[in-house]
């Protein structure tokens, strides 16, 4: 006998909690055997009172685990059947569906470690609205991920990080954003921009932000969120209690075609953010410069053999 698979944009979902308190919410698209572990690593959390999973458009293999995992499991609320609508307007689809106080969004190849859900939510005691909590972003060996702190993405910092020139030359240091070598701090500290790869709200701060900029097809929405968070009085905190460890490079996507909606984030973000008219200018005319090394990273990747 067949069984019956949902129609387009339904939700497929057990006995949802009539209050949660922690809603986790994870866009998915093309992200492989990843996404395995960590939807285990979400659903091994006991603090985790929902999980909403938003399906992008995943192969049909997968597509059909996400819905035998939403018929079985009283925690997973599942979307499916709208098609890549791309992340930022899949995280918004997400956390309207989502009933959560606080709202945690995860990246589809990130795992949870123990006490980073419950890490996230301490951070916002006593914090204005709004605030945005990232997490402690690690590698699989245990060192710090690169991009899981970062102070202020300007043109000119995003160009002299793609090209590593704060590192070879020392006259740029001031200029590098990247503080992953820092000492870690004991708590949660201000810092300018979090990884979009583990960070929460909370619901009231969500609102406040009026949710992802779905101008952004994919990356950049994590940095244009922490931006707008600042500029309206609020704050951003880096949390590096909380930790989770993020795998990257995992999607089926081409990672051209990945960048290339990176290089792209980056200019309208530059554009968007620009307050003088020599600022717009700047903007524009790096822009095509911003998009050429974001396409060209995957090849320097292969020749060097790690991400750069």
């Amino acid at each position: 006998m067949n069984s019956i698979l949902p129609s387009p944009s339904t939700f497929v979902t057990g006995a949802r909690p009539i209050r949660p308190r922690i809603s986790v919410v994870m866009v998915v698209y093309k992200t492989g055997e990843a996404l395995v572990d960590s939807i285990r690593h979400v659903l091994d959390e006991p603090q985790v009172d929902e999980f909403v999973i938003i399906d992008n458009g995943s192969p049909e293999n997968e597509a059909e685990r996400l819905r035998k995992l939403g018929m079985a499991e009283p925690r997973v609320v599942l979307r499916q059947g709208h098609g890549n609508v791309g992340f930022a307007r899949g995280a918004n689809m997400g956390a309207e569906i989502a009933r959560g106080e606080y709202i945690v969004f995860l990246n589809p190849d990130a795992n949870l470690q123990d006490g980073c859900v419950e890490a996230l939510v301490a951070a916002f005691e006593d914090r204005p609205v709004p605030t945005v909590v990232g997490a402690r972003v690690m590698n699989t060996d245990g060192t710090e991920q690169r991009g899981g702190r970062r102070g202020e993405v300007t043109p000119v910092t995003t160009l002299l990080s793609f090209g590593h020139l704060t590192s070879r030359f020392p006259g740029l240091q001031k200029f590098e954003i990247h503080r992953e070598h820092e000492p870690t701090p004991d708590g949660p500290v201000p810092m300018p921009t979090i990884s979009g790869a583990c960070f929460a709200l909370r619901r009231q701060d969500f609102e406040a932000l009026g949710g992802f900029d779905e101008g952004y097809f994919l990356h950049v929405e994590d940095i244009d969120l922490c931006w707008r968070a600042r500029q309206s009085g609020g704050e951003v905190l880096f949390q590096p209690v909380a930790q989770v460890v993020h795998l990257g490079h995992t999607s089926l996507e081409h990672p051209v075609k990945v960048e290339f909606h990176k290089g792209v984030g980056l200019s309208r973000y530059f554009i968007k953010r620009a307050d003088t008219v020599q600022r717009y200018v700047i903007a524009v005319l790096l822009a095509p410069a911003i998009l050429l090394m974001s396409i060209t990273r995957p090849l320097l990747w292969k020749i060097t053999g790690r991400p750069i």
